[in-house]
């Protein structure tokens, strides 16, 4: 279902003619796995996304330009290290810049490590807070101006671990509460102009080099006794900006319903 805001946003007259405005989200980590599909899904449903990237440049051109071949003028990068927030800034008037809006904010860009609490460091402490938390904090705050102007929204993905604590991972599940808490403080200081909410995976993607044992043994414990797929975190914050216009505060967990176990 669309809003009666969609239908007259998309159609706009300028000489008696019908011109299409083209919606723009912007997407933190967008260059692979989640984030390239999260791309993928909203250009389908019509968006222009600005893929942001720090070091995988290659791949967010290479996604950007298949983009742009299905449809012109439709896909953008911008590049930045998102621990600096003077570089946050830069990157979102750059994004907003492109086309003289935003209208959907996803911060998905993310570290995850182990770090038990016995060797972790303050680097770990730094770098996973920063991006898991802070960053989504001030790309929110960069991005307010534009999303208010549209009356758009922001999708943070967070994580099922943010509510139930991962082993050997303090440092990450503490800085994903923190962006669990977040999406709900942001909800209530930017309502009614900005709606924000959050998508929390479950076994989506396997973390890079763990074990198949390790998959198997997850797997067991999740009630729908399957894995999920990224299109399934795609399509969800698909619907929280575009079909969700009465839902603020959110966390929805797309998990096969391992969060009940």
């Amino acid at each position: 279902m669309y809003s009666v805001y969609d239908l007259v946003l998309s159609l706009v007259y300028f000489g008696g003619k019908a011109v299409t405005i083209q919606k723009i989200v912007l997407i933190t980590g967008a260059a692979r796995r989640i984030g390239a599909e999260i791309a993928k899904t909203f250009h389908t449903a019509g968006y222009g996304v600005v893929l942001h990237c720090r070091e995988s440049k290659e791949e967010a051109s290479n996604l950007a330009s298949a983009l742009n071949e299905l449809r012109e003028k439709s896909a953008w990068v911008v590049q930045a290290d998102l621990q600096s927030v003077d570089a946050i800034r830069s990157m979102v008037s750059e994004a907003v810049e492109i086309n003289g809006r935003l209208d959907v904010l996803v911060n998905n860009a993310s570290t995850f490590y182990e770090t038990s609490v016995e060797t972790a460091n303050e680097v770990q402490w730094n770098d996973l807070m920063g991006s898991n938390l802070k960053a989504p904090f001030f790309v929110s705050q960069a991005a307010c101006s534009a999303l208010r102007a549209t009356q758009g929204s922001i999708i943070n993905i967070v994580d099922i671990y943010a509510q139930k604590a991962l082993s050997a991972y303090p440092i990450y599940s503490t800085a994903k509460a923190g962006l669990y808490a977040l999406t709900k403080s942001l909800a209530k200081e930017l309502a009614p102009d900005i709606r924000v909410n959050g998508v929390s995976p479950g076994a989506i993607l396997w973390p890079e080099n763990q074990s198949l044992e390790k998959n198997k043994e997850i797997l067991k414990q999740i009630p729908l006794q399957r894995q999920g797929e990224p299109s399934d975190i795609a399509k969800t914050a698909l619907f929280l900006a575009r079909d969700a216009n009465y839902i603020t505060g959110q966390v929805l967990a797309v998990d096969g319903g391992k969060s009940l176990v």
